[in-house]
Order: C-alpha cells, then structure tokens, then sequence
C-alpha cells in the first residue's frame, strides 16, 4: 500500500514526538509542517530532513491534499482544525483534549462517523504497556476501588510560557484530568454519576478568571471514588508531585519508584509516563492476622519512553485506518472523560457538586 500522506499541525512538544513517529514509520509520509512560529517548524523539519513548512492551516491543508491531519496544537484549536480536515476528507489524530465543550466533541465525533473517516484522540496512557498493567491489577481488588493520583508540574521559562499559553482555554485540571479520569473509568467500568472540585490561582500571571491549581474528586456508579490533583507553575512543590494509588476491599497497587524518589523533575516530559515500577499489597491474613503474601513489585524499567509511546499512538491509528477499526467505543470514552472533567471546572467555580 501506497504509505498515508500526513500533515502535522503544531510542532511544539507533542507535535515534535509525534512527527518523529511518522518520520520513522515506513507507512507514513509527511506531506507539511504548519505552526504559528516559524522557529518551531522549521526546527522540527531541519532535524527531520526537510519537510515543506506551512504558516497557515488552510493553505496548508488546500496545497498538500494529505490523507492524514495530525492535530498537535493548543486546545482551542482542536475543533475547528478537526472540522476542518474530517471536511476534507482526511482521517485524523488529535491531541486530548478533543474540543473546548462536550457538545463540539460529539459533534467531531459525530461528523467522522458521517464522513466515515478514523478520529483518533491522544489517550497516551492507553497504549502505555506498565498503565495496562496498572489499570489490569487494579481491576483485581474488588469493589468499591479508591483512586488517588495528581500530577503537579514546577515550570519556568519557556514550559511556563506553554503552561500560561495553555490556561488561555483551559485549566489543569481539564488538559490533564482526561486522561486520569479515563484511567479511572477503564479501572472500574463504571459511569461517573458525580464530580466537585476546588480551585486556587496562584499567579497573577495568569488571564483574569484562570486559576493553574485544581483538585477534582469523582463518584461512580459503582460506590467507587477517584481523585485527581493538577497545579502548574514556578511556585508548585515537587514533594509527592506524582501519586498514582489505588485501593480495593482485597488490597493495593501503587506507581513507585522502587530505588526510593522518582528520578528527574515534574517539568521533564518523560517522568509524566514514566512507571519505575509497580507495588502490588494484598490484604489477606491469617489466623494470626498476619499477611498472607509478600508485596509484590513489577519491573516496568523496560517501558518506552515518550517518542515510544506517540510512535505506538500513530501505530493504532495505522491499524484504524488499514484495518477498519470500530473506534465507537473509543470516542465515547473521549467525549465521556471530558464531560467529567469539565462538570469539575464548573463545580470548582460554582462551589456545588454537579450531577452527571
């Protein structure tokens, strides 16, 4: 088969990975580059080998006819570049989240069904082989499962420049939380029934309304509850920056570093997947009340790293797109974890639980 000609918008740090990918995968060609700042773009395409750079989205997508659009960009971007291209024709990739509302990604989604194009949105964790593990032992303790995880990220320079560029359309807790509450859904295949939230602005940096600290707490059908913390910013603690815990009635699995502190900062792009390993505890006892068995650790030491990972991502959506794939599920999910993560943005503003 002729290799899928792809046009990649946005060649800031995702873009930059997944461009990688299609680089490096025979069954990709990369027809255009398109970014805002020429610096990025014609970074990105010097260290690839040259490939031809668009300022313009449009002009791009008119001139290079690509099978493929890859959506890199920031948030308020998504939808209408998505319209765009599924419009054209093309098959599509999208960085999470897929739109700033729930009703423009239905509407995406809808609209790739009609034009019976593949969409395939940005959930790295799900093809992350030490998370499949994570979320599989985890659906071993029973229920109800009590699921604690954040990720906070201590920025400066030029991460601080993207965060802030970030929180023009949305807070951490919504650009992060997808993916956690989609963690949270596929642990206990339960629906979320409610959400509340809290918030803090820690900057006066910040456009007036944005706050760059939230912390969201989730109820499911099935009686279990998840939390998720995300702050961004110079002034954020690295101390338990990245907790990744879960507990059931028959014990525990937990995300650690087994050699003791994570290695590398928050702000390293790499540690935000990265596992070490993994802790499993049961609870079982004896006549003594003692435990049963050992802890148990599970290496994940020889996971991929970050460009692995976005390179694993374009080998799914290769798949959808050669194969067929039903991907129905796969964006119910998408708009359904960003249906939560937005009724908390709405509760930590409005001070009430919201009902899902």
């Amino acid at each position: 088969m002729k290799p899928l000609r792809v046009l990649v918008a946005g060649c800031g740090n995702m873009g930059r990975s997944h461009a990688r990918a299609y680089h490096q995968l025979p069954e990709f060609d990369i027809c255009g580059l398109v970014s805002r700042g020429a610096t990025s773009r014609d970074a990105l395409s010097q260290e690839l080998g040259g490939y031809p750079t668009f300022a313009d989205f449009e002009a791009a997508l008119r001139e290079t006819k690509p099978d493929v659009v890859s959506i890199n960009t920031f948030p308020d971007t998504h939808a209408a570049i998505a319209t765009a291209a599924l419009n054209a024709g093309c098959h599509v990739f999208c960085e999470k989240p897929l739109a700033e509302s729930v009703e423009q990604a239905q509407a995406i989604a809808d609209l790739a069904r009609q034009r019976n194009r593949k969409l395939v949105v940005g959930y790295i964790l799900r093809v992350h082989p030490a998370w499949q593990k994570f979320i599989e032992v985890a659906r071993t303790l029973g229920k109800p499962l009590v699921m604690r995880m954040n990720l906070n990220q201590q920025s400066r320079g030029k991460d601080w420049a993207t965060h802030k560029a970030l929180m023009n359309s949305m807070s951490p807790i919504v650009d992060c939380g997808v993916h956690y509450v989609d963690v949270m859904c596929q642990m206990t295949g339960s629906q979320p029934v409610r959400v509340s939230a809290i918030q803090a602005r820690l900057s006066d940096e910040l456009k007036p309304g944005m706050y760059n600290y939230g912390q969201l707490q989730v109820a499911f059908a099935d009686g279990s509850v998840g939390w998720y913390e995300a702050g961004w910013g110079p002034m954020m603690s690295e101390v338990a920056y990245f907790v990744k815990d879960v507990i059931g009635p028959k014990g525990c699995v937990s995300i650690l570093a087994r050699d003791g502190e994570r290695k590398g900062d928050s702000s390293d792009i790499d540690t935000h997947t990265k596992t070490n390993s993994l802790k499993v505890h049961w609870q079982e006892r004896d006549a003594r009340d003692e435990f049963r068995k050992p802890d148990e650790w599970i290496d994940t030491n020889d996971e991929p790293d970050h460009d692995g990972l976005c390179r694993r991502e374009q080998q799914y959506l290769l798949r959808a797109i050669r194969e067929d794939l039903d991907l129905t599920q796969h964006l119910a999910d998408a708009v359904n974890s960003l249906r939560v993560v937005l009724a908390a943005d709405r509760s930590s503003r409005e001070g009430r639980t919201v009902e899902l």
